[in-house]
């Protein structure tokens, strides 16, 4: 008997230091353990003989990444620190309505309503900048939390523009060196904002996002966090074929436009792209009345689409 119980001490000891019960729980455990009832207190996976060391996982958790709120606001970007601004009140206009339709309190249902992918038809229009800015306002919301995923893989800019280091993100998961998803998301000083890094550079980094893995990816993440606002900074759409992909698995799509630079045939050709998407609005970057950050600047003008 006296083996029994000091196998059940070392597997409790095992299952608290992997952190899968607390320590006070494993020493109350212990306590009850008796001779005269041995075989109804310990649950059956401490005397099971075909427990392993290796059937014992570590808890995941998320790491814990501090922004600098100030900086980000000097460079234009919106921060709950800051006092109201013009930025600021022109992304609570352009917010409420994809708020609204995430939460399925739109004009209609739509389906995966609450992952919204930001992009452009070509490079420098501004959307890592629309991505980080929309991400920020709506986690100022009292009832909303947000996670903005960087999905341009090829040209990661996110953790970069919130002047964060590289971390290990999308791409680990989705080439299977990472199964945890908790394991690379990054919580933010930001309560409500949650951050999905683009990952380890790959050489088809690109090709992934068309990926069977990244499909069930989506999906885990829709179903995983449903009442969670999804936020996807993708790659352009005229660039990659793979990002009209993603743009699939989306149930609102914003597209940045570049004032006075994009063509129309390349917006036109870029909508053209997204057409299965229910929900699209088009934003104006740099717009003359618009104010200067360090990334780029928007006026009023949008336009939307149901």
């Amino acid at each position: 008997m006296s083996s029994l119980i000091e196998q059940a001490t070392r597997r409790l000891e095992q299952l608290r230091q992997a952190g899968v019960i607390l320590k006070s729980s494993a020493d109350e455990d212990l306590k009850n353990i008796s001779a005269d009832k041995f075989n109804s207190d310990i649950p059956p996976l401490l005397v099971d003989s075909h427990l392993t060391e290796k059937d014992i996982k570590p808890a995941s958790f998320s790491r814990k990444v501090e922004l600098d709120l100030d900086a980000l606001a000097a460079a234009g970007i919106v921060s709950p620190n800051a006092p109201r601004s013009q930025i600021a009140d022109q992304y609570r206009v352009i917010k409420r309505p994809l708020i609204s339709n995430a939460m399925g309190k739109g004009p209609s249902m739509i389906s995966n309503g609450n992952l919204i992918m930001v992009t452009s038809a070509l490079a420098g229009e501004g959307k890592s900048f629309s991505a980080i800015n929309l991400a920020m306002s709506i986690a100022t919301e009292l009832d909303n939390t947000v996670m903005l995923v960087d999905a341009d893989v090829a040209r990661p800019s996110v953790l970069r523009m919130l002047g964060l280091p590289a971390s290990p993100g999308l791409l680990d998961l989705l080439v299977g060196d990472v199964e945890d998803l908790s394991s690379v998301l990054l919580r933010t000083n930001i309560d409500k904002l949650t951050l999905l890094p683009s990952g380890t550079p790959h050489l088809r980094a690109t090709e992934l996002l068309a990926s069977d893995a990244m499909s069930q990816l989506i999906k885990n993440i829709a179903n995983r966090y449903s009442d969670r606002i999804i936020i996807f900074d993708s790659p352009p759409l005229l660039l990659t074929t793979e990002s009209r992909v993603l743009a699939t698995h989306m149930g609102q799509i914003v597209m940045v436009v570049h004032a006075e630079k994009t063509l129309q045939v390349d917006i036109q050709h870029a909508l053209s792209s997204i057409e299965a998407c229910p929900v699209k609005m088009m934003v104006l970057n740099q717009a003359k009345n618009g104010v200067q950050g360090g990334y780029g600047g928007y006026g009023y003008g949008y336009g939307y689409e149901q």
